[in-house]
């Protein structure tokens, strides 16, 4: 599976990455900021932060790196994971892939939602960027991402993907 998801992930952020450009890239392939993480790592952070719920600042000392590293590599395979859906516990084959899922599966099966938000620090947007003061949070201050998480009775994460600037 991590061998089907690795081109996969490299076509779909270099295409992102051009729309945001504008255009091809200005530098050779493979210049640049080298990663810190490895593919397989970056994907076990991001399932065991999904799964799990532990703090990015937590992961990045089981891995010996800096919390915007894991936040990097968080935010980077959350997308390639998403067409997936999310795996209900105790119910094999059911995946919750939309809000819309989430919310239908927990009225036919009468189960009690919790909603949690969490703010992430990110870098600030650089200067001209449309949208740059959506990422400001009134709360903290900084400049964030806030996640909303939907868990059961059991505090079972069910789906988490609901993320925007800003608190």
């Amino acid at each position: 599976m991590l061998e089907e998801l690795a081109p996969r992930w490299a076509a779909a952020r270099e295409s992102t990455l051009r729309e945001r450009r504008g255009g091809e890239r200005l530098r050779a392939a493979g210049a640049g900021r080298k990663q810190k993480l490895v593919f397989v790592d970056r994907l076990l952070v991001t399932l065991v932060c999904l799964r799990l719920g532990l703090p990015h600042a937590a992961l990045a000392e089981l891995y010996g790196v800096d919390r915007s590293i894991v936040s990097d590599a968080i935010r980077e395979v959350r997308p390639l994971l998403a067409p997936r859906g999310f795996a209900v516990p105790d119910r094999p084959g059911v995946r919750l892939r939309t809000l819309e899922d989430v919310f239908a599966y927990a009225d036919v099966e009468d189960v009690g939602l919790r909603i949690d938000g969490t703010e992430v620090q990110v870098r600030r947007p650089r200067a001209g960027r449309p949208g740059r003061k959506a990422f400001i949070s009134g709360k903290k201050r900084q400049n964030t991402i806030k996640t909303t998480t939907f868990s059961d009775d059991q505090g079972r994460t069910l789906f988490s993907g609901v993320v925007r600037p800003r608190a």
